[in-house]
């Protein structure tokens, strides 16, 4: 990071000026700036807003470290900085992102529209998909590599990665909570009756079919999907109990951090208009390092973890080494035994080696002795 830097600069496609460490943005009903101080290692923001923009809002300011953000909320919506991020209720799905999603479900397999980054995206998550699931097989069908297994894809929307997978000769089964993009999916995939025998579409969520699919996959795929559910702990017990032993799950998600809120919701969302306003929330967003800790901590050894970065000029997307905005991760089901048994239960059975081993020992003594 470039140390105490100063001048003047002006950036056309964004609408912003840059005078002394001073960003000044106006787009629209936006008018604020946004002040930039570099360290050496370290980048931090500051987001003043004047207030009688918003003057219908409560303003309130949080401090850390890292960032000055400025959070305004209507007071009906408003929520206690200690509050739980994820819900504890019986179902993953938000009924706000459902709404938004229902408003876009004819727009799925437009290649220049909204859905434009997720189609550019499996050329990174395909392969990603693929590779990793054949390190477990010995052989494969030239042409159909991934005939034989069984895919879950949550979330599926309208099919985008689903039909990419059934292409490859895998059995897929996709699920998403939007009836809409269900039926999107299903009359986009009537016209190749390939793919008609292979791929099943449900409108439903992960948690609705855990019982009738338990240990049935041998990949559960949740691609953009995680930052958008409530309960993200539930969600990938969820996937721990649908997976195999051995199995694969893989995931593709944006990270919590100060870059992925500037670029990811402002200006993808607000300026650019690169995805459509409110289809993310940062609250929601989640680092490798939590999403590792819940992995591990509920029988899923993580694998990989990788960066991606998506050029909104060229509409491609990239890996990376720097995971601060888009990821993607592989982890892997442990055995079920070694997920289930307790620490007592392999001391008992430590124990109880030990013991037949003494046990040997001393009749290999008595019939010295004899």
């Amino acid at each position: 990071m470039v140390e105490g830097f100063q001048g003047l600069f002006f950036l056309r496609f964004l609408g912003i000026f840059c005078i002394d460490n001073h960003v000044i943005c106006k787009e629209g009903q936006f008018n604020f700036f946004l002040s930039i101080v570099y360290s050496e290692n370290q980048l931090s923001w500051t987001l003043p807003i004047k207030p009688w923009i918003f003057s219908e809002y409560r303003i309130m300011w949080f401090k850390s470290c890292k960032m000055t953000f400025v959070c305004f909320n209507r007071m009906k919506s408003y929520r206690y900085p200690w509050t739980r991020l994820y819900s504890t209720s019986g179902t993953t799905v938000d009924s706000s992102e459902v709404k938004t999603f229902l408003a876009l479900a004819h727009r799925w397999w437009d290649e220049q529209g909204v859905y434009a980054p997720l189609h550019s995206m499996n050329d990174l998550r395909v392969p990603f998909i693929r590779d990793n699931l054949l390190k477990t097989v010995a052989n494969h069908q030239p042409g159909k590599p991934l005939s034989g297994m069984k895919i879950l894809d949550v979330g599926c929307g309208g099919g985008l990665l689903t039909e990419p997978l059934g292409r490859l000769g895998a059995s897929v089964i996709g699920i998403d909570p939007v009836a809409e993009n269900i039926e999107t999916a299903q009359r986009h995939k009537s016209f190749d009756p390939v793919l008609d025998k292979r791929i099943e579409y449900r409108a439903c969520a992960l948690e609705e079919i855990v019982e009738e699919t338990a240990e049935t996959f041998d990949a559960v795929i949740a691609s953009e999907v995680v930052e958008h559910v409530t309960d993200l702990e539930t969600f990938i017990q969820c996937c721990w109990q649908v997976l195999k032993p051995g199995a694969s799950l893989f995931i593709t998600t944006i990270n919590k951090t100060q870059l992925s809120y500037a670029l990811g919701i402002v200006f993808a969302e607000q300026i650019a208009g690169i995805v459509p306003k409110g289809t993310h929330t940062w609250e929601k967003f989640v680092s490798p390092e939590m999403l590792e800790s819940i992995l591990e901590s509920n029988g899923l050894s993580v694998q990989t973890v990788a960066g991606m970065f998506y050029n909104p000029f060229s509409r491609y997307w990239h890996w990376s080494e720097n995971t601060s905005l888009n990821y993607a991760a592989h982890a892997v089901k442990s055995g079920a035994q070694e997920h289930q048994v307790p620490a007592e239960s392999v001391l008992k059975e430590e124990t109880e080696e030990l013991q037949a081993t003494a046990s040997t020992i001393a009749g290999v003594r008595e019939e010295v002795k004899k």
